[in-house]
């Protein structure tokens, strides 16, 4: 172990090389003071379930990346001393040394048809933002399909491209330029995932504007033997849901409404469904985020946390199948880890601002000016200027790979806002008109509805439909063209099933149908134009 007395790690040699002395009586205020110290750093151990065994146990043997060396000097400057974690969802069927994961697991337990299929895709992108000052962690979801400028390592840009995708453009790219190195297989494919990893890094930085302190990653394989792990655990789901396994295609998830009871091939079907499903990949990215909360949820109640010996299995796991950045202190994280537990995260899914087709490919439109302003606001910060380089402005005046101009993302919402309040929520209509004037739409008529529909209907007038696309993103359902509804206006009905966007149903554990969620919230993330309603840890969420 090394000597952390004051004195410092060459102490010792200085007494050897000294002559032979009296040795010198230490001050018993000195003794008081040493004895202090380590029993605070025992106190913040033990406090955090963790001991030096147990750190010893956890960081021997890990696989780190240095990854984030490499974005550091292009990062966002820190604003205060929040920590900003990045965890990737990598979609490879690829072990570390870059051979094929077991055709058994792939075929029979992913339902994927081939290990050739899925390339290195970062199919969940998660940043955890830890307060300063403790409190609650805000969790940001990206959604996979963003069309946005992907960049390298270095900074330099990779072109338009969906976000996921910045991974394995700049892998492969490596790839070849390491062929004929000498390397073996092994060797290129861990220095090429490096790559990987800063592209990825870069990309979210400058997306989101704001730096990346710590980031863990984790494969298929290694989701599936954490879900091993962890055991048999419960999701909700609000409606009965299908999906076929069709080879490369369907995930082979079924489902009931209520608590579905799940074991490991089960949940990664679970969370990599988006066939048959509202709302597609961004149901999907809430089932990501609802099973985090479930398996914390489970841990919790089971006295996991803070048992070294039901820990120990999880620590093996991880060595096995996580990588982390080299940077990351775990005593550290140790002493935050009580903010990530007690229902004290949640979850919320960055908006898009429609779909769109190009280059033969379905992506989200987004708007990275107003994405930076919600993540300034949700993160306690003032709102980020408005950038003035090319490189981080709005797609639409980047210069875009093979993308036609008109494809670009959309601008912030304009327009009318027509509000109507089919809901037993009070108010709502108000609330929603406000929160809308807040995406820059002009607010219109707020009144009770004359219909009823169970689900909100968003519908508009001529010249709205891109504002219209990032309302409906609002409430997770769809917009519709109207000739009832006058050009330049945005009609919404608030549908009778209508749940404010700042709150969440919980099943709280226990069997039975969603629960609906109470009335509304008061976190900055309710006034703010998120994707759907956030989850929230604590419990097991209802989801799609």
């Amino acid at each position: 172990m090394a000597d952390h007395s004051p004195a410092g790690p060459g102490r010792a040699a200085r007494r050897q090389a000294a002559a032979p002395a009296k040795r010198k009586r230490t001050s018993p205020l000195v003794i008081a003071g040493r004895t202090v110290a380590c029993a605070t750093s025992l106190a913040v151990l033990c406090g955090s379930g963790f001991s030096w065994y147990a750190y010893t146990s956890l960081t021997t043997g890990l696989t780190t990346s240095t990854a984030l060396s490499a974005v550091k000097k292009s990062a966002p400057p820190h604003l205060d001393n929040s920590v900003n974690i990045l965890l990737i969802g990598l979609d490879s069927r690829k072990d570390m040394n870059g051979n094929d994961l077991p055709k058994q697991f792939v075929q029979d337990e992913l339902n994927a048809g081939s290990s050739d299929i899925g390339g290195y895709n970062t199919n969940t992108l998660i940043v955890l933002h830890i307060p300063a000052n403790g409190g609650k962690v805000t969790a940001l979801s990206i959604p996979r399909d963003d069309y946005v400028m992907d960049y390298n390592g270095d900074g330099s840009q990779q072109g338009m491209h969906k976000i996921k995708e910045a991974y394995g453009r700049a892998k492969a790219v490596a790839d070849q330029k390491l062929a004929n190195k000498g390397l073996s297989k092994a060797q290129e494919e861990q220095q090429s995932r490096e790559v990987g990893r800063e592209a990825t890094l870069a990309t979210v930085q400058k997306f989101l504007g704001i730096p990346i302190d710590h980031f863990a990653e984790v494969n298929l394989l290694g989701f599936y033997d954490i879900a091993q792990q962890v055991g048999p655990v419960q999701v909700c789901l609000n409606h009965a849901t299908s999906d076929p396994a069709e080879t490369g295609q369907g995930s082979g998830f079924s489902g009931q409404a209520g608590i579905n009871t799940l074991n490991a091939s089960q949940a990664l079907a679970f969370v990599r469904q988006r066939h048959n499903l509202p709302n597609g990949d961004l149901d999907r990215t809430h089932r990501q985020q609802a099973f985090i909360s479930s398996v914390e949820y489970k841990l919790k109640q089971e006295g996991v946390f803070g048992d070294l010996g039901k820990m120990q299995g999880l620590f093996n796991v991880v060595k096995k199948d996580v990588v982390i950045d080299d940077q990351w202190n775990i005593l550290d994280f140790a002493q935050q880890a009580p903010n990530l537990t007690g229902g004290n995260v949640e979850f919320n899914t960055l908006p898009i601002a429609g779909f769109a087709t190009i280059g033969g490919e379905d992506v989200n439109k987004v708007n990275p000016v107003e994405i930076q302003q919600i993540v300034q606001t949700l993160f306690g910060h003032d709102p980020a200027p408005a950038p003035t380089d090319s490189s981080s402005a709005a797609p639409a005046s980047a210069p875009a790979a093979p993308a036609a101009p008109s494809s670009a993302p959309a601008a912030q919402a304009s327009g009318t806002a027509d509000v109507y309040n089919a809901s037993t929520v009070s108010g709502a209509a108000a609330n929603e008109s406000k929160a809308l004037a807040g995406m820059g739409l002009k607010a219109g008529r707020v009144t009770e509805a004359s219909s009823h529909p169970k689900t909100t209907q968003v519908t508009y007038g001529a010249g709205e439909k891109d504002s219209a696309d990032a309302v409906a993103a609002r409430y997770g359902v769809s917009a519709a063209p109207s000739s009832a509804v006058a050009a330049g206006h945005i009609q919404v009905i608030l549908g009778t099933g209508y749940t404010p966007p700042g709150g969440a149903a919980t099943a709280g554990g226990a069997a039975g149908s969603p629960a609906a969620a109470g009335g509304a919230s008061s976190d900055p993330a309710a006034s703010l134009p998120m994707q759907g309603p956030p989850v929230k840890m604590g419990g097991i969420p209802c989801v799609n």
